[in-house]
This record gives C-alpha cells, sequence and structure tokens, in this order.
C-alpha cells in the first residue's frame, strides 16, 4: 500500500520541486496539490491523506492555522523558507520541518522519518559522498558520449531550459540534454549548492557575495528569492563581518 500524500504550498516553483519528489519514490502517491490551506481543507475532508506536506506562510490562512484546525490531521512535514516558525511547528507535533530550497536528500531523510514512526518496512536509501580521499567525478552525456566531470573543477552549473551548462575551470563547458535537479542530486551537499532555480554553485569557488549576488570566475550569479534564506545561512557561517 503507497503512502497517499498532499502538498499544500501557494508557490507553483515549490509545488512543482515536492511532486518531483514525490514521483521519484515509489512508495508514496501524491493524492493532490493545493494553492492554498482553504483548499486543502475540503481535499482533507473528502480524501484519506497519510502525509502532508505543508507550507506556512500562505494569505489567508496560513499552514499552522490550518493545522490548527483539523481535529485529526495527518503527519504533517512543514516546508518553508523560513525558519523561525520552527519551534511553533514541532509543538504542533510536525514530524519534521523543512527549508526551502529543499534538496533531495533532506527530502529522503524526512520521508525516512515517516516509515520509521509508522514502522513501515519501506526505506529509501540515501545518497552517499564519495570518499573525500578519491578524486570524485560524475558521468554526463555530451555530444552522443559519457564525458567524465571532475567535481574540484566545476565552478557553477546553469540550467537552460532543456539543457544545463557545466562550467569549468579552465574555460572549459561541458552541455548536457537534462534537467538541473538530476544533475544536483548526484552533487555532494557539502560542496554545491543551489542559488536559483537554475543555478547550482561550487562553494569553494565563490569569490564575493551579496544578498542577491554571487561572484565566481568574474561571473555574477544570482541567488533566487525563495533561496535566498538558506543561501545566506550557509554563507554567514564563513563571513566575518
Amino acid at each position: 500500500m503507497k503512502i497517499k500524500c498532499l502538498i499544500v504550498d501557494d508557490e507553483d516553483l515549490a509545488l512543482d520541486v515536492i511532486e518531483e519528489y514525490i514521483n521519484r519514490i515509489e512508495y508514496l502517491q501524491l493524492e493532490g496539490k493545493c494553492k492554498s490551506a482553504v483548499e486543502a481543507l475540503s481535499i482533507l475532508n473528502s480524501k484519506q491523506i497519510d502525509l502532508l506536506f505543508l507550507d506556512i506562510q500562505m494569505p489567508g490562512l496560513t499552514g499552522i492555522q490550518l493545522l490548527r484546525n483539523i481535529s485529526n490531521p495527518p503527519t504533517v512535514i512543514f516546508t518553508t523558507a523560513y525558519s523561525e516558525f520552527a519551534l511553533e511547528g514541532f509543538e504542533l507535533e510536525a514530524l519534521d520541518y523543512l527549508i526551502k530550497p529543499i534538496p533531495f536528500g533532506r527530502f529522503i531523510n524526512a520521508v525516512n522519518r515517516y516509515f520509521k514512526l509508522k514502522k513501515h518496512e519501506f526505506r529509501i536509501p540515501e545518497k552517499k559522498e564519495q570518499n573525500a580521499t578519491e578524486n570524485p567525478f560524475v558521468f554526463v552525456k555530451s555530444e552522443k558520449k559519457m564525458v567524465k566531470v571532475f567535481l574540484h573543477e566545476i565552478l557553477y552549473i546553469e540550467s537552460q531550459r532543456n539543457y544545463v551548462s557545466i562550467y569549468l575551470e579552465n574555460n572549459r563547458e561541458v552541455v548536457t540534454l537534462n534537467t538541473i535537479s538530476n544533475i544536483e542530486e548526484k552533487l555532494p551537499e557539502s560542496s554545491f549548492l543551489r542559488v536559483h532555480r537554475s543555478f547550482i554553485i561550487a562553494i569553494d569557488k565563490i569569490e564575493s557575495y551579496t544578498t542577491t549576488i554571487i561572484g565566481i570566475n568574474s561571473q555574477q550569479i544570482p541567488i533566487g528569492r525563495n533561496y535566498k534564506n538558506m543561501v545566506m545561512s550557509i554563507l554567514e557561517e564563513n563571513s566575518i563581518d
């Protein structure tokens, strides 16, 4: 039996990302997605929902207000760009609290927590990073062949419609017919950071940054509005004012 899921978020991008993640996991089944808490109430009253992915800051009725108005809520995983609501979320017995933009590996951890809570035998293997003593690489398909790309040579990655460009040291570029989300899944989270729906950057290649721009190799990489809080929190850990 699959786990029946509902996504509630007022942002199309967030809905699409969580839907994509759910579709990657065979044990999960998407029962619906909606852009308001009021719409979610209707679905919750008409369908059996096991797992609710719930945004907090939404116009009208917030995710927290929604949860307080459900007498017998499903298991809830909050998805939000605002870490300051974490305490209130856990006080409402939410299973987990995911900060946007949500890496797929972090999503897997949350779903595995649900399986453990419900004593399901399911478990999703988590992505393992390559040994730091090795020279890690990935193969990507480019011009009808598989090309080896060493991770330490990557400067940044840009999504361009149906293609992804991987920019490397020494002015090299590898273009592949793929999605940036698929590329992101193969990269170690400790070394790479999604800063925009269209950009991933190598953290150790950052030369400068502001609240809106990251400088790498004389290029100006934009920081997306939905990614700003998470990006700033990571970069400020290694900053001196």
